[in-house]
């Protein structure tokens, strides 16, 4: 049963249609102001809203803008008078479904909404197909940030563009990206090649990349065939391009402007179609400011630039990923997965993880090979992540990380979701401990001193 949302002042409109509408079989609320009906739209999660142009407090434009988004983007259908049509149009261009001009037809009404409603769902079956695409490609996450990158990652594929940038942090997933980007494009079938520019010397990138003839140079006893043939009709991954050598820059310019290149050693040019994928930690700009890095170079790869983010600004990912390593290392394993307290999740996510994703991956991986059981709870986590203090933004994963809470009229604050979780870690560990404030100090991995002063500090009698 679809719910409907009406945002509108005029009562004797909303009482009308809530009626024509639940004989439709719809479930109807109503709201007389625009802050009221923000606030119904974060409890209810309505599939549709009516939203008037004009309402007591503010426009039907800022509610519209202001609109939560975290939880499902509702259809929305505005209701303006006939002077407002321009607005109208405006809401439609920042993504209302439609709109209808008072006073409407009810059978009018009745097909936009089912229009509307046929377009959410639309919509929600291609974001649940692209985050089953992202899983195949190992991109784990339902947090906000992930669920841009998966948009942007899907039209990027899926366009004609042949050198695209990906940017990020070290363990962040640049990797998984090149391949989610071969995975989703016509280009799937071909060959997808990878080459890691830091992890080879100088003088053999070139011959690992555009090849070698016999005797072209010392200890070339045999022809090389280059990766750029291996990669023909398919994907090239430049993973650290940062690091290849200025005297090679030029070389790899030509290639990228036209196709062509020529192996070491070799009479003739030869051509390759290949999608380039080039990847860095680096900042390009600076380097190119430094005169590490050709400029011209920087802004031939530079044609679309995707950015990957660091694994403290992804929120509840945190937990999801945790689990997604729990159960491929069990199954590789031939063990239990391991599961995660609260309190745990909590701390993993308030840890800033300097080394990210991989960084992440590598404790569940450690955990589950040397951890004898199945829980892991804050004794189980390193000192550094189980005695982490949040800043803001870690504070704000850690919120994330909590089971979600029934809806409420007001969501807490993330300082006293924070406080509620950190008062049950001190509770659970006093009644492990029989109320031995000393003993349920040591069981947390804090001193006594501390202890003592988060028990007062939370009212703990």
């Amino acid at each position: 049963m679809p719910t409907i949302l009406i945002i509108d002042d005029e009562s004797s409109l909303v009482s009308s249609l809530t009626f024509a509408l639940e004989e439709e079989g719809y479930k109807v609320h109503g709201a007389g102001t625009g802050q009221a009906g923000l606030q119904a739209v974060a409890e209810l999660q309505p599939d549709l809203v009516l939203l008037d142009l004009r309402l007591p407090d503010r426009s039907g434009l800022d509610v519209l803008e202001a609109m939560p988004r975290e939880n499902g983007e509702p259809q929305v259908i505005m209701i303006s008078a006939h002077g407002d049509t321009r607005a109208a149009v405006k809401a439609v261009k920042m993504g209302a479904a439609d709109y209808l001009t008072k006073p409407f037809d009810l059978d009018d009404l009745l097909h936009t909404i089912g229009t509307a409603l046929e377009r959410g769902r639309m919509v929600s079956e291609i974001d649940f197909h692209r985050r089953v695409a992202l899983r195949h490609t190992g991109l784990v996450g339902e947090s906000e940030v992930m669920r841009e990158l998966s948009a942007t990652l899907s039209r990027i594929a899926a366009s004609g563009a042949a050198r695209i940038l990906v940017l990020g942090e070290s363990g962040t997933g640049k990797g998984l990206v090149a391949r989610a980007l071969h995975a989703g494009s016509a280009r799937a079938g071909g060959p997808f090649i990878e080459i890691n520019c830091a992890s080879l010397p100088e003088q053999l990138i070139e011959a690992e990349l555009f090849g070698a003839e016999k005797g072209a140079y010392t200890g070339a006893h045999q022809r090389r065939v280059g990766l750029v043939t291996l990669a023909d009709k398919g994907t090239l991954f430049l993973d650290e391009i940062g690091e290849i050598p200025l005297p090679l820059q030029a070389k790899l310019l030509h290639f990228l402007e036209n196709g062509q290149y020529r192996a070491i050693g070799a009479t003739r040019s030869l051509q390759a179609d290949v999608r380039v994928v080039a990847a860095t930690n680096r900042d390009l700009a600076a380097e190119v400011a430094a005169g590490r890095f050709r400029e011209d170079l920087y802004y031939r790869i530079n044609v679309i630039c995707l950015e990957v983010p660091a694994l403290r600004s992804r929120g509840s990912d945190v937990a999801h990923l945790a689990e997604h390593f729990a159960d491929k290392y069990a199954h590789d394993e031939g063990v239990r997965p391991l599961r995660f307290t609260p309190q745990a999740l909590v701390r993993l996510a308030a840890y800033r993880w300097p080394g990210n994703v991989r960084e992440l991956k590598n404790l569940i991986e450690r955990l589950t090979i040397l951890f004898p059981g199945t829980e892991i709870g804050l004794t189980e986590l390193p000192p550094e992540i189980a005695l982490a203090a949040p800043d803001a933004r870690a504070a704000a994963a850690a919120a994330a990380a909590l089971p979600t809470p029934a809806p409420r009229p007001e969501a807490p604050s993330i300082g006293a979701t924070l406080a509620q979780a950190e008062r049950e870690m001190l509770l659970s560990a006093l009644r492990e401990c029989g109320g031995h404030k000393g003993q349920a100090a040591d069981r947390l991995g804090i001193s006594r001193h501390a202890f003592k002063r988060r028990v007062q500090r939370l009212g703990i009698e």
